[in-house]
């Protein structure tokens, strides 16, 4: 199972995310590194463990405040060997194609941002399909998007997020049943979880559930999960 650390970049910083109410997200504050520069923050992650993947979301993109694309760039320039999977909130294809043409990384497709399947269809062509992930976002039990995406798993992407906005940095565990439930249903994808995850017990019980990977800040910045607690369910870094 792949540990994915995650920073959420806004207004130039690198901000705790908490819950999903993205107005009070404040500059993180971290015991690997000091500030909240985004290179700060992605060095002192890599002191954790040589991360082959880091998911960046662009907040100030997903909500229409300008992007963080400088941030991105310099993230790539700093750490070559790094993927990246970003999340800015596109959901037209034309930009979509424009943005994976610069070659900064995988695109995130939230399903919060989507208005119906149709960019799906647009996107189903081999080279842009095998850079895309898509998020089924969730917040308080209740899917975030449009339904008919949810019916589309023949166009699904072959990786997916199981993104539980509500639990992320709450330290209120992962939502197990739900992922459970994605697991049985798309048998043929990667699936990721998001949210909640507070240390080493709770990647043993999301590799237990058959899960590829998961998306961890908060317990790695709190030293919640570190070497030893990736190597249980890596067997790459053991």
């Amino acid at each position: 199972m792949e540990i994915i650390p995650v920073i959420d970049l806004k207004g130039g910083q690198v901000v705790h995310a908490q819950r999903g109410e993205r107005d009070s997200y404040r500059p993180v504050r971290s015991q690997l590194c000091r500030g909240s520069e985004p290179v700060d923050v992605v060095a002192g992650l890599l002191t954790v463990h040589p991360f082959a993947t880091l998911y960046i979301a662009d907040l100030d993109a997903i909500q229409a405040r300008g992007n963080s694309v400088a941030s991105i760039r310099q993230i790539r320039q700093s750490f070559p060997a790094l993927r990246l999977w970003v999340d800015n909130g596109l959901a037209d294809p034309v930009a979509c194609r424009d943005w994976l043409a610069q070659g900064l990384g995988d695109l995130v497709l939230g399903s919060e941002a989507q208005r119906d399947r149709a960019i799906l269809h647009a996107l189903s062509d081999g080279d842009a399909r095998c850079h895309l992930i898509l998020s089924l976002d969730y917040k308080d039990d209740r899917f975030l998007g449009p339904p008919d995406l949810l019916s589309a798993a023949s166009l699904w992407p072959d990786r997916i997020i199981v993104m539980t906005l509500s639990r992320v940095g709450s330290r209120g565990g992962p939502d197990l049943d739900l992922l459970r439930r994605w697991r049985e249903d798309a048998p043929a994808k990667k699936i990721f979880a998001a949210g909640g995850v507070r240390g080493g017990e709770d990647l043993l019980a999301l590799a237990d559930c058959g899960t590829s990977g998961v998306l961890v800040a908060t317990a790695l910045h709190e030293r919640r999960i570190g070497r030893a607690e990736i190597a249980a369910v890596d067997s790459d870094a053991a």
